[in-house]
């Protein structure tokens, strides 16, 4: 039996056991324990659009700029492997995300920047590395990133529904949880047609969504 608070009275059910989940469906064991992993997560740069890719610069631009991460500031993560160093720099106006290609002390660097849908985020993000790169004030991250706190709010709503219906919970139930209990409590056919259950029903449709690889989307911009 489980019990949802939903701000006016308490929502009960039982829960019904649940299936054993697949590792397609993201139910593998975890490599590391949840309460170990790091606070910041490096995503993979091809994925995030705010992530600034530097590699060496082309010959003849001898005097490009060189990066040590070390010297930028806080460092909120800090991963090398062969493919160059990934680090996340503290910003009191939002935190860098690099990709150093080349990470060569001293070597002089240029951006990449993909012609890709993504190119005008991939722009400011660049931009405001360059004014913290040269002493100046980053300025805010591109719009929409991180995620706004509307968004957080929804995101908190989906998979608190998607935890119930997986639980056994009716939809019915799930809108009462979400504060819908007036509609909740509405007469079958009026049920059917009511706010509630779609609000309840789409909240469960993008919540599994993300669960099967849609949550991929929250690392882009537009």
């Amino acid at each position: 039996m489980r019990r949802w608070s939903s701000g006016s009275r308490e929502v009960e059910f039982h829960a019904k056991p649940l299936k054993p989940h697949s590792r397609g469906a993201g139910g593998c064991p975890f490599a590391y324990a949840p309460a170990e992993l790091a606070d910041t997560v490096i995503w993979r740069p091809e994925l995030t659009a705010v992530t600034v890719i530097l590699d060496a610069a082309p010959d003849g631009f001898g005097n490009a700029k060189a990066v040590d991460p070390l010297k930028l500031g806080a460092l909120l993560a800090d991963q090398a492997g062969v493919e160059g160093r990934h680090v996340v720099v503290a910003d009191r106006d939002g935190a860098h995300s690099l990709w150093l290609r080349d990470p060569t002390p001293g070597q002089p660097l240029a951006a990449i920047i993909p012609l890709d849908k993504d190119f005008t985020t991939r722009v400011t993000s660049l931009l405001r590395f360059h004014r913290r790169l040269f002493g100046k004030q980053s300025g805010p991250p591109a719009r929409g990133w991180p995620l706004t706190r509307y968004r957080q709010a929804r995101l908190a709503m989906m998979l608190q529904a998607l935890d119930l219906r997986m639980s056994g919970a009716s939809y019915r139930q799930i809108a009462a949880a979400m504060g819908r209990e007036d509609d909740a409590e509405l007469p079958a056919t009026e049920w059917k047609t009511s706010a509630g259950r779609s609000f309840a029903i789409r909240l469960v449709r993008d919540a599994t969504a993300l669960m099967n690889g849609d949550y991929r989307k929250l690392l882009r911009i537009r």
